[in-house]
């Protein structure tokens, strides 16, 4: 897949306006880069399709049109971010926070929310010190096995809540793990972005 080609598919359901959002988010991702590690360095050739599409793609699985989305340990702010872009338009009864210990990444959250006219929370500490957040949208990327996230995200998520987590090779096994320690209804979704990815999506989360 070509750059070109992950602009468009994202293109195909937003305004122009919206996308324009995600150009700036992009110019602001590749200037903050020089200074700060957001991302690594060899995707940066390929930003649209390997963070853009790939956060993208989790917009699309929502469950619900208004209420709160938490994104946890969001780095760049990768899906979240790219998530609350695109809910400014199509959903905009979302609200979004964002849970992020490194300061500078908070702060880079905060000025491409300003940029794009996008109003987040930034909760600048450890998931495991933020107050509950009865979320009904939990989003993550790249941050823990699927074990650790639902340890992370259960004293988040309101009842009715469900989990959106992006997963690479390893997704079978990590919910088979997690299964040993935590109840849940699951769906799989196959990543637009990488053959072997998946979006796992979790409902109905207890301990066993």
């Amino acid at each position: 897949m070509t750059e070109d080609d992950a602009k468009s598919i994202i293109a195909a359901d937003v305004s122009r306006e919206t996308l324009e959002n995600l150009e700036s988010y992009v110019a602001a991702l590749l200037k903050w880069q020089k200074a700060i590690n957001l991302i690594a360095p060899s995707t940066i050739p390929h930003v649209w399709e390997r963070h853009i599409l790939d956060s993208a793609q989790v917009f699309k699985l929502r469950h619900v049109d208004s209420g709160s989305w938490l994104d946890i340990g969001s780095g760049a702010g990768f899906p979240g971010l790219v998530c609350a872009i695109m809910a400014s338009e199509l959903a905009p009864d979302l609200s979004f926070t964002f849970i992020e210990s490194d300061l500078r990444k908070g702060s880079f959250i905060r000025e491409v929310a300003r940029i794009c006219g996008v109003k987040v929370a930034v909760l600048t500490r450890r998931v495991e010190d933020a107050p509950a957040q009865n979320a009904h949208i939990i989003s993550a990327r790249a941050l823990a096995d699927l074990q650790r996230l639902c340890d992370l995200a259960f004293p988040h998520l309101a009842p009715d809540g469900k989990c959106l987590f992006l997963k690479g090779a390893n997704a079978e096994q990590e919910i088979i793990e997690a299964k040993e320690i935590w109840q849940m209804s699951l769906e799989t979704h196959p990543s637009l972005t990488s053959t072997d990815g998946r979006i796992v999506e979790i409902g109905d989360l207890s301990r066993v």
